[in-house]
């Protein structure tokens, strides 16, 4: 592997990790030599160092209690801080006064900024107009929003109060909502008129109808005007009223938090749903607090002042994790709408404009400025760009070339990987480490992260298997909703091996302590017996010019498996037989023959979830002829069509 970038001493020095190495050599008389020797003393000492996490990044609680865990080594079980009580909310608005807390874009439509005193009032004023509605701890309130300050400040209010927050972004389908919201039945919805997408302007109010329609619990939907000033309710529900109103009897004053155990749930977050219903993941409120103040402040640099961006939606995890940056004192950028629209300089033009410091995005939309031929490094300052996160796939090498070719010469980049199961991540940046070209930092501070064999084995540095964390943490959900006896939340982690959470994904811990991930374990290709990951070879093909993206599924073929590559391609270009060798060609070179696919068949879509993520279980099931149980999931079904009954794959 390439070594692409170090951190300077200086840089290392002033960050906020060194600062809590000293803070941790001076609690525990230890000398930390490196980030190997603090990792591991935070797996085997995990008491001491979430204890330590507590006091260095300031907790707000009304106690922390006496005890740091119970069950301390048992998954499920394992408990901690349980006799703490805090509220999710104070921790988040610590600050009222005059300086940025949001900042507000909505493509070239709106832009809006809020200030910690701003935000503050509004909640308040929410909380009063929620606790009037009756909403109580353990209610379920819900958002149907853009990525806009007031899913922000509904989300606190709810959290005020002890009630539990869900949400969905607008471009879900009424079905898709109906497939999340109806196993909660919120008390509360709160929704936007419509959105803006790609230069287009979106209703939203004939899906609010329908979906206020089979949600016989709701006792009001609270409408925000956002591409009309006065949204027409009028027909929508009798329970529908616009933001201000729902607001208006109520002045702003000191919030009354409701302070609540660790664990008290705080969000249920939802998996892709692409085979089957949903499930709903309950995540408790101490443990989403302490692993985003870890994973920010220590693993991110996240300092007072700056100004935080993470690309996404209302329905993906990386929501909750931005809006977390508030309690580290950092602005939030809020961006919603297509990231490519008005050009691909969007979200730079962003981060100029705002001084953006932290730049969060995803693998795939690195690879489309790649392929646009996007060169923000000649066209924008970046000055303040510190770090560059990405996530939601695999980021491919030539990504990270790109980003330090195109974008920055002096910025750190972390690729991370962890997801909604754990509202957090496993593996990700670290301020002393280097970056190398295709690889993940490497494990987050607390997390006894290992690659096993299917015996359950550690496997050494360089051989892949299964992603675990052999150790219990703060941010494992408190369970799932409608699961009383456990069973579900078990099999979903648990089953695989005794006693250590199985993630799901196929990896490799490589030489550096860093991680490669090649891609799920369900859809993990095994032509001849030989495991491949998927992104392996989407590493090489997509790193084609003529090549778009790609899915690769295992097909069940003369009592084997071959492998079948889907592309989709450039327009104008044609899948003949000489690009057609060209792929096969590329990835033979440069993974091995096992790694060919047997078919190369070019399609018009791939399918996606509406977070993103490519579906590869879905295709393969369609190529199968098995029914795909949940198509509400995805963002485009349709696309699925085109992988049914082809004839290139009946010989």
């Amino acid at each position: 592997m390439t070594l692409l970038w170090q951190p300077s001493e200086s840089r290392k020095a002033g960050s906020t990790l060194a600062r809590f190495v000293t803070t941790a050599e001076a609690k525990t008389g230890k000398k930390f030599a490196d980030y190997d020797a603090l990792h591991r003393w935070s797996v085997e000492d995990r008491d001491t160092f979430w204890d330590l996490v507590w006091d260095f990044t300031g907790i707000l609680a009304e106690t922390k209690g006496e005890r740091r865990s119970e069950n301390s080594d048992k998954m499920p079980g394992a408990r901690f801080f349980p006799d703490a009580k805090l509220n999710f909310a104070e921790n988040l608005l610590r600050k009222k006064d005059d300086s940025l807390a949001i900042v507000f874009r909505g493509e070239d439509k709106v832009e809006r900024t809020i200030t910690w005193r701003q935000l503050y009032d509004e909640v308040s004023r929410l909380q009063q107009a929620l606790l009037a509605q009756g909403v109580k701890e353990g209610d379920r309130v819900a958002g149907f929003l853009p990525n806009m300050p007031e899913a922000i400040m509904a989300m606190l209010a709810t959290a005020s109060i002890g009630a539990v927050w869900s949400s969905c972004s607008p471009d879900f389908g009424i079905n898709g909502v109906l497939d999340r919201f109806g196993q909660i039945a919120p008390t509360v919805l709160f929704a936007a008129d419509g959105y803006f997408y790609n230069g287009k302007t979106l209703d939203c109010l004939e899906r609010i109808k329908a979906i206020g329609a089979a949600l016989p619990d709701l006792k009001k939907i609270v409408v925000i005007p956002y591409v009309a000033s006065k949204p027409a309710l009028a027909g929508v529900d009798a329970r529908a009223t616009v933001w201000a109103d729902f607001v208006a009897p109520y002045p702003a004053k000191d919030v009354a938090y409701t302070r609540l155990p660790f664990n008290h749930p705080l969000y249920i977050m939802y998996s892709s749903g692409t085979t089957g219903m949903p499930k709903c993941i309950v995540h408790g409120a101490g443990g989403t607090l302490i692993k985003h103040l870890e994973e920010q402040q220590l693993q991110c640099d996240i300092k007072p002042g700056d100004r935080l961006f993470y690309f996404t939606t209302c329905g993906w995890m990386m929501w909750n994790w931005l809006v977390s940056g508030l309690a580290s004192g950092a602005t939030v950028l809020l961006y919603d709408g297509a990231p490519s629209y008005p050009s691909m300089n969007t979200m730079f033009d962003f981060a100029d404009a705002w001084g953006m410091t932290h730049m969060g995005t995803s693998a795939k939309f690195i690879d489309a400025l790649l392929k646009a031929g996007t060169d923000p490094k000649k066209t924008h300052k970046l000055t303040d760009l510190r770090l560059i996160l990405s996530t939601g796939s695999p980021l491919a090498p030539a990504g990270f070339d790109y980003v330090y070719s195109h974008v920055k010469d002096d910025v750190g980049l972390a690729s991370i990987s962890g997801g909604t199961d754990i509202i957090g991540c496993f593996v990700g940046g670290n301020p002393f480490g280097a970056v190398w070209k295709g690889e993940i930092q490497g494990p987050m501070l607390g997390m006894d992260v290992a690659a096993f064999d299917e015996e359950g084995h550690r496997l050494p540095a360089g051989q892949k298997g299964e992603l675990v964390c052999a150790k219990p943490f703060p941010s494992m959900p408190v369970g799932f909703w409608n699961d009383p006896d456990g069973k579900k939340y078990f099999e979903a982690y648990f089953s695989t091996f005794p006693n250590v959470w199985c993630h799901g994904d196929y990896v490799e811990v490589t030489e550096h302590g860093g991680v490669v991930i090649y891609g799920r374990s369900d859809a993990v290709l095994n032509p001849g017996g030989v495991r491949i990951g998927t992104a392996e070879i989407y590493r090489q093909v997509e790193a084609m010019d003529e090549v778009v993206e790609s899915l690769v599924i295992g097909q069940d073929w003369d009592n084997d498996v071959r492998v079948v590559l889907f592309v989709r391609l450039k327009p104008g270009v044609e899948l003949d037989d000489a690009l057609r060798d060209r792929i096969k060609l590329q990835i033979r070179k440069n993974t091995t023959p096992r790694h060919v696919p047997a078919k190369v068949v070019p399609v018009a879509d791939i399918p996606r979830t509406i977070s993103g993520k490519i579906v590869e279980l879905a295709v393969r099931h369609v190529v199968h002829g098995r029914p795909v149980k949940n198509k509400a999931a995805l963002a485009n079904p349709d696309a699925l069509d085109l992988f049914a009954n082809l004839p290139e794959l009946q010989n």
